[in-house]
């Protein structure tokens, strides 16, 4: 499962018996030993990223499998399986006291 609000991404993966779950995507080069997610109490695995504004693909890489994440903004087919999409969207906009929009930054 993945949340997006201003550019933070917050991901969430159920895998309670797993010893180890990362995150690669095209955000990270694939890397499968970069991106550690953290194991609660409840069997989830998460990790929240900074990304910019994009479309990214990603997988979830737990003990030497990958899995796709079919909650997320869809699915495409990949070079090695279906690959979850990822859609970061620019930071909201407000509208100034003189009418100019400014970008309110990420928190």
């Amino acid at each position: 499962m993945v949340n997006v609000e201003n550019g933070t991404v917050e991901f969430s993966f159920f895998r309670p018996e797993a010893q180890a779950v990362y995150i690669a995507g095209d955000f990270n080069g694939w890397r499968t030993d970069q991106l550690r997610m953290k194991r609660g109490p409840d069997g989830y695995w998460t990790c929240t990223l900074q990304l910019p504004a994009g479309v990214y693909k990603f997988r979830y890489y737990a003990d030497g499998t990958w899995y796709t994440d079919y909650a997320a903004f869809g699915v495409d087919p990949g070079q090695f399986g279906m690959d979850s999409i990822l859609n970061v969207r620019p930071p909201m906009l407000q509208v100034s006291r003189r009418g100019a929009a400014q970008q309110v930054a990420a928190a």
